[in-house]
């Protein structure tokens, strides 16, 4: 299938909670985000709407062309240290995978990055012993692929939105010169991904068995609800104040995070310094603040301006006030071409 060549850049972030699309003035910086639009995952008709929209008047295809960044449940974005002399014997990184993950490498599609820059680790001049795995099922990339083309989007390029976030978090900080490392969850449904990232790349990651479906029987039990349902309604609702409850909430997926970061402290000496949540809906957003509050942590508040004019973004006057978010790191990575180089403001 032959497609005419593009003036303007279309890109899609979805995760389990939405899908976010962005229009840019060109397919590659220097861009202007002309156009941020979201909604709700399965929502077919508002899909078709944005699809509609933003898709070419004169375009031969039925389709928008776009990059796509997925996060599904399955995915794996996992750092591990590796023996260099052993990278090509047969079957040493399947063995470790399943072993250290807990999954069948067999029917995941994997790369293997350097943990510090996100460059493809050259197994031809293995080196480096600290990587970072990443990768989802085979069967779910073909599944995601002929979702998106049911719903009127050519994946151009097909990325994993966690990677994405979490390369723009580290550029982020690095032009920023964060001194301390930074805490980046995942929470889901049923699972939260916890990295801790710093301008010289992806420190530690840790699968947590804690999501937000964990907290509905907290809050179930808390305010004397009938049932598990009518609590998942008020928790996501955003029409009842949880702040005061949040400790409790918290609780479990707390402890999990203390293991964690204790570890990774004693090993480095490197104190966390702030947590962003990239997942999050907009409803839930002040679990940000109160997992912050019981790490003894600060919150990311990105400024995004300088950083992405330095990377030639600019934004259009045009996108409301609050456009961006936390929640668009992993769209904003989308777009951006990291290196080495470009890591620290001038």
């Amino acid at each position: 299938m032959l497609f005419p060549a593009k003036t303007k850049g279309f890109y899609l972030e979805r995760n389990e909670f939405g899908v976010t699309f962005a229009r840019t003035s060109t397919p590659g910086a220097p861009m202007v985000v002309e156009d941020i639009r979201e909604c709700a995952v399965g929502d077919a008709e508002a899909m078709a709407a944005i699809c509609a929209d933003f898709r070419p008047k004169k375009a031969s295809s039925a389709y928008l062309m776009a990059t796509c960044g997925v996060s599904p449940e399955q995915r794996v974005v996992r750092r591990a240290t590796i023996d260099p002399k052993k990278v090509r014997e047969e079957g040493y990184l399947n063995e470790l995978v399943s072993s250290q993950f807990r999954i069948d490498a067999v029917a995941y599609t994997l790369a293997l990055l350097n943990a510090g820059n996100g460059l493809e680790y050259d197994m031809n001049r293995a080196t480096q012993k600290d990587v970072v795995f990443c990768g989802l099922p085979a069967a779910d990339i073909i599944t995601i692929q002929e979702g998106l083309l049911t719903e009127g989007v050519f994946p151009e390029r097909l990325e994993i939105g966690s990677l994405a976030a979490l390369g723009a978090i580290v550029d982020y900080t690095g032009f920023n010169q964060f001194s301390s490392p930074t805490l980046v969850l995942e929470i889901g449904a049923e699972s939260t991904h916890s990295y801790i990232v710093s301008p010289d790349g992806i420190e530690a990651s840790r699968p947590i068995q804690q999501g937000l479906n964990a907290m509905v029987p907290v809050v179930q039990k808390e305010l004397g609800l009938k049932d598990e349902e009518s609590a998942r309604k008020l928790f996501l609702s955003n029409t009842f104040d949880f702040t005061g409850m949040a400790p409790v909430l918290v609780k479990k997926l707390l402890k999990e995070l203390q293991s964690s970061i204790g570890f990774y402290e004693v090993q480095t000496g490197q104190s966390i310094g702030q947590l962003v949540c990239t997942l999050l809906p907009q409803k839930l957003v002040w679990l940000e603040a109160a997992i912050a509050a019981q790490l003894g942590v600060g919150v990311l508040k990105p400024d995004f301006s300088p950083w992405l004019q330095a990377r030639q973004i600019t934004l259009a006057d045009t996108l409301p006030a609050g456009a961006l978010s936390s929640r668009s790191f992993a769209l904003l990575g989308l777009m951006t071409q990291f290196s080495s180089s470009n890591a620290v403001a001038s």
